[in-house]
């Protein structure tokens, strides 16, 4: 079974985690297939605090494969975020033609 969950790096009290696509027999911070993003909880100020490759993440669900609470959390997030970006963009074309 696949499974998508997070893989910590980072130093010690500065974690960093990367979105890996792993085997669920693999160890946590081992051996992965894919990785699709990062997530970094310690960001300050214009740091990115998360990226995540939302198409690969749904073909890799299509295939089967199962995400971990966390992640799951951080998706819906990165989702939001992408829709409110969009949305944004949107309204900011629609009153520049209009212009």
């Amino acid at each position: 079974m696949v499974t998508i969950r997070l893989a910590r790096g980072g130093a010690k009290k500065k974690p960093f985690y990367h979105i890996t696509v792993a085997d669920i027999r693999a160890p946590r911070d081992g051996r992965f297939i894919e990785r699709i993003g990062f997530f970094n909880p310690v960001a300050r100020g214009r740091e990115e605090r998360l990226r995540l490759d939302l198409e690969r993440m749904q073909y890799w669900q299509s295939q089967g494969a199962q995400l971990t609470p966390r992640v799951a959390t951080l998706a819906r997030n990165a989702q939001e975020h992408a829709q409110a970006e969009s949305s944004q963009e949107h309204t900011q074309a629609a009153a520049s033609s209009e212009s």
